[in-house]
């Protein structure tokens, strides 16, 4: 038994050693610990910097790009929609790599029966409600509308090897291209071009039933250059639909060879004005240069003559030439209106230009040019000068950009009145479109990757565009309190802002409105206008034809903002959290006088205040025992705390002796001092802005820092302020400035905001069952009439 227990003592004591010995393997059994605090460094989430992009977020002294120039011969037949090119690319290798092959999208595949697209996609069956689209959808299109690939050869006319994987096509190369030499090839294709209005898409064909002509807008129409960059190698993720495009700089020389009585809009500048434009068109034009209001140069009623009398044959080549774009973009129609401005930007002028069917051209030829220059003039002011000779918008039934030229809705009703959506929605998908020849024409982000890269940051000069376009511009997209419903939605569907663009779910609220949003606050209530400006030009300016990733727009926010800035990207950009603040309490204080005839009387009047229980009040006429026996009655009975003795007043002069001017000036000032409870429900943090009403009717507001959540795990924090009045009322984000999802818990004391309702009124017709068709402009025009009679 001793043996026993001195080998039981042996093992504890080798035991508690080898813990004590041991501190990383006793913590293995414990809960890992990690750091969670919302401000640490994005070390773990950024990529390291290097030779090619610096830690300050510029290029670094080794960047680099590649580039691809394009020749392009190209023929649209009208009468069967059928698009023919050949091309040639050159192809420079700035990069330090060997590449033996070369990657080209080939995104009209995307349309090909065997697309992975629809293999891809959900589907399902209503019974009740299917549309023959969808059942064309569901058993497959009879057209083909993918690429037919017809010669991919060397400039000697030797044919290349090449492999088509979907939507990307792989070129083999003869030998390695090695750093700094270049490649030139071949290809030849054609294309079905597909109903655009029928079966979707950002390019395509409208038909116009009621007088049997086309419009076109041709994109993403030629094999084009994948990027190759020191981020991703190639670029070549499928194209699927959703996610947008990563494209090379290049020059580019396009002949387009049209209907005689085309006309055709494009990236670029026209070649040959003199052979497909007549002498008027020629004269109208040189006027618009100089005119500060749109000349028309193919008028309404010329585009009218020609839909009347289509001329199929006769055709016409027209040659425009484009330096360095990342696109080429084009429009053809005979029922284009065409009118232009130009538009003064420093020492050049850039011309604004809009093309047109009859059937926009009441609100096209109304805003659509001008709001094309007030776009130009505004991007400008916030990033760098527009630097392209004519900025195109197209009235097309849809919105796209290209360098250069976009694609845009905003057709009026047949009397030429139009709704307010119709207007502001006009006017914003003009202002955001052109808007993307900056992001990411220019500042060339990559889409197919990152779609708030250009969507999110241009949606929010969009919104500071609109502002300044009319007063109460109702944009839709950028104000804090616009994306508040979203935030507070339902996780599961909520993606983080980085997150690839065919995995977002609510996909314009992600890549449009929430880096919209952030954007905004990181001006208005983070920054301030003129270092958020500042920094937010810098970006621009560094990554202008170049081609940027998040990282290098994060790290030159911080360091052109001077601001540490990891918390607010984390929490924006990397988590679905969302803002809740709350103002759980308000406890309020003041400073004792140390007087006892001050200091007492404050007493009594409070207990005196206080509210009566229910037994005092209905005991309050009962008779007590000692009414008929008062000899019971004692000391206590007649005495009172609130009274002020010869103690209380000896203790007042020690303090008194003690207490120096500036104590006394102190507790003279009447300092009245509130300590505020928050909690951080929603997770986001973010500054606390606070507006305190007082009591004589004035107001103030406190801005506090997000840095105030730093040391408090917890998400619960304390503020004490101190004011020389009362406050009787305080608001937590009056402004709707920080997305606070929860409106409820901002205030003190606590507000109820009412609903109102409708009562349902019996014996009538529900409203609900009435259709209202008619627009504001429709219906003045007929109160009008009703009291004309």
């Amino acid at each position: 038994m001793k043996n026993s227990k001195m080998h039981i003592r042996a093992f504890l004591t080798l035991l508690v050693s080898f813990v004590m010995l041991s501190p990383a393997l006793y913590a293995q059994g414990e809960a890992p610990r990690t750091n969670t605090n919302k401000f640490r460094q994005m070390y773990d989430l950024l990529p390291t910097p290097n030779v090619y992009r610096t830690a300050s977020g510029a290029p670094g002294h080794e960047y680099y790009q590649q580039r691809a120039d394009y020749t392009i011969n190209v023929e649209l037949n009208d009468e069967n929609q059928m698009l023919t090119g050949s091309q040639r690319v050159t192809y420079f290798n700035n990069s330090p790599d060997h590449l033996e092959y070369l990657w080209l999208q080939l995104d009209q595949n995307v349309r090909a029966p065997d697309s992975d697209t629809y293999k891809i996609r959900a589907t399902s069956i209503n019974p009740n409600r299917i549309g023959s689209n969808t059942v064309e959808d569901l058993i497959g299109h009879n057209e083909d509308y993918g690429y037919n690939i017809k010669k991919v050869a060397d400039s000697r006319g030797n044919a290349l090897p090449y492999t088509i994987v979907n939507t990307m096509m792989r070129i083999d190369l003869p030998a390695p291209l090695q750093p700094g030499q270049k490649f030139v090839f071949d290809v030849d294709w054609s294309f079905l071009v597909h109903d655009r209005i029928r079966y979707g898409g950002r390019g395509g064909a409208e038909f116009f039933q009621e007088d049997g002509n086309w419009l076109y807008t041709i994109t993403q129409w030629y094999p084009r250059m994948a990027v190759y960059n020191d981020v991703e190698g190639w670029q070549n993720k499928q194209f699927l639909g959703r996610g947008e495009f990563a494209l090379v700089f290049g020059n580019y020389d396009v002949k387009i060879t049209v209907p005689g009585d085309h006309v055709v809009a494009s990236t670029g500048e026209l070649q040959n004005a003199s052979q497909v434009l007549s002498a008027e068109e020629r004269r109208r034009y040189e006027a618009s240069k100089t005119s500060d209001k749109p000349v028309v140069i193919v008028t309404k009623e010329e585009a009218e003559a020609k839909e009347a009398n289509p001329q199929h044959g006769n055709q016409k080549t027209w040659h425009y030439k484009a330096e360095m774009v990342r696109d080429f973009a084009w429009g053809s129609s005979r029922k284009y209106i065409w009118d232009a401005m130009g538009v003064k930007l420093n020492n050049k002028t850039v011309m604004a230009m809009s093309y047109y069917p009859k059937e926009s051209n009441v609100t096209f030829g109304t805003y659509s040019t001008e709001v094309v220059a007030h776009t130009v003039e505004t991007y400008s002011k916030f990033t760098f000068d527009y630097p392209y000779p004519v900025a195109i918008s197209v009235e097309a039934a849809n919105g796209m950009e290209y360098p250069m030229i976009c694609f845009n809705y905003g057709r009026n009703e047949k009397d030429g009145t139009y709704s307010e959506r119709t207007k502001y929605g006009m006017i914003g998908v003009i202002i955001h479109e052109v808007g993307h020849n900056w992001f990411p024409m220019i500042v060339n982000s990559d889409e197919r990757q990152w779609t708030w890269m250009d969507e999110g940051l241009n949606t929010f000069l969009q919104y500071l565009t609109e502002q300044e376009f009319e007063p109460d511009y109702p944009s839709r997209r950028g104000p804090a309190r616009n994306i508040v419903n979203y935030m507070k939605g339902d996780k599961q569907y909520i993606m983080p802002i980085m997150t690839n663009s065919e995995s977002i779910f609510q996909f314009g609220s992600n890549a449009y409105g929430k880096p919209a949003t952030a954007l905004n606050i990181l001006r208005e209530t983070i920054l301030g206008r003129e270092v958020f400006d500042y920094a937010f030009k810098t970006y621009s300016q560094r990554w202008m034809f170049k081609h940027p990733t998040p990282a290098d727009l994060f790290r030159t926010m911080e360091d052109a903002s001077g601001t540490d800035l990891d918390w607010f990207w984390r929490g924006w950009f990397f988590t679905n959290d969302h803002v809740d603040i709350s103002l759980d309490d308000v406890k309020w204080y003041q400073l004792s006088s140390f007087n006892p005839d001050v200091e007492k009387d404050l007493a009594k009047k409070k207990d005196e205040a206080q509210p009566k229980r229910i037994g005092e009040i209905r005991n309050a006429g009962l008779e007590k025992y000692t009414d008929t026996r008062p000899e019971l009655l004692d000391f206590y009975n007649s005495y009172s705390e609130f009274n002020v003795d010869a103690i209380d007043r000896a203790e007042y002069e020690r303090v008194l002796a003690r207490m120096t001017e500036d104590h006394q000036e102190l507790i003279n000032a009447g300092y009245e001092f509130y300590e505020l409870d928050f909690k951080n429900v929603g997770g986001l943090v973010m500054p606390i802005v606070l507006d305190f009403e007082f009591e004589d009717g004035t107001t103030e507001r406190e801005y506090i820092p997000a840095e105030i959540w730093k040391m408090n795990p917890s998400e619960e924090v304390s503020k004490v302020f101190a004011f020389k009045k009362k406050v009787v009322g305080i608001v937590l984000d009056s402004n709707l400035e920080t997305a606070d999802t929860d409106r409820d818990n901002n205030y003190w004391p606590k507000r109820v905001e009412p609903t109102r309702f409708e009562m349902f009124l019996q014996g009538g017709r529900s409203q609900r069952n009435t259709s209202v068709r008619e627009n504001k402009m429709q219906r003045a025009k007929r109160a009008e009439e009703m009291e004309n009679n």
